[in-house]
This record gives C-alpha cells, structure tokens and sequence, in this order.
C-alpha cells in the first residue's frame, strides 16, 4: 500500500505514503488504520487543521522532520514537550505550539483533492470540526 484515501468533511482526497523519507511513521500509521478523528482549525501554525491525539505514545522519533509543511503535507508530531498530534496544511504554516515552534514527521502527501484543501480549511475554520477518516486505497 503506498497510497490512502482521506475523507474530511464532504471532501475527498488521495495521499501518498512517504514510505522512504518516513519508513517508521508510515509503518505506524498503517497499523493504525482505518483511522478515524476529526479535525479542528489549529491555534498558533497558520493555515491548517490538527488532529489532537493528546498523551498517545507512538512510539516513534523525529524523521523526515519539518517544521514548514507545504500545502497538502501532512505531519504527525510524535509528542515530548506538547502533545502528540497530525497536523494537515492547507495553506502557510509554522508548526507551533503554546510552548513555540516544533517539528513533525513529513509521513503523507495529497496528490489528488489538493484543489478542495482552502474550502477543507475555511470550513473548519469556520464551522467547527469535521470528521475524517484514514484508510488504504
């Protein structure tokens, strides 16, 4: 499996897998699944919607680590000094929490729905949180 469909809202979306940037958070993540949550607007990055997992102990470390994930990058912070969390960028973000700037694992790439991640934003941003559900293509 290298590819995952997204639902979000009324939205769809496929993503990639970055299996060979991210071998370790790929592999969790695959075990995870289906994965269902909702997502809300973040608070402090920008332009994105977060997947708050709390206390949740992944068991992974920093790879393929970024604290700018582009438009349709989606991150997993695999927690330590804020709590663990997915991150889905739809515009310009500086990954951050109330205790500042942090990094997470590059794991997923949108490749088909990009067009659908500004409504996907403003939605949330606005009418609170949507549902999304994780699962293999």
């Amino acid at each position: 499996m290298t590819h995952l469909r997204i639902k979000a809202g009324p939205f769809a979306f496929e993503a990639k897998l970055e299996e060979e940037l991210a071998p370790k958070t790929c592999a969790k993540f695959k075990s995870m699944l289906p994965f269902k949550s909702k997502i809300i607007h973040v608070r402090w990055s920008g332009e994105g919607c977060w997947i708050p997992l709390g206390d949740l102990d992944l068991g992974l470390t920093y790879e393929n680590h970024t604290s700018f994930p582009a438009p349709g990058d989606i991150i997993v912070y695999p927690g330590g000094i804020s709590e663990t969390e997915i991150l889905l960028a739809y515009g310009g973000v500086r990954f951050a929490s109330k205790v500042g700037q942090l990094a997470g694992n590059h794991f997923l790439t949108i490749t088909k729905g990009r067009e659908n991640l500004l409504a996907l934003g403003k939605m949330t941003l606005w009418e609170g949180a949507q549902e999304i559900l994780f699962e293999a293509a």
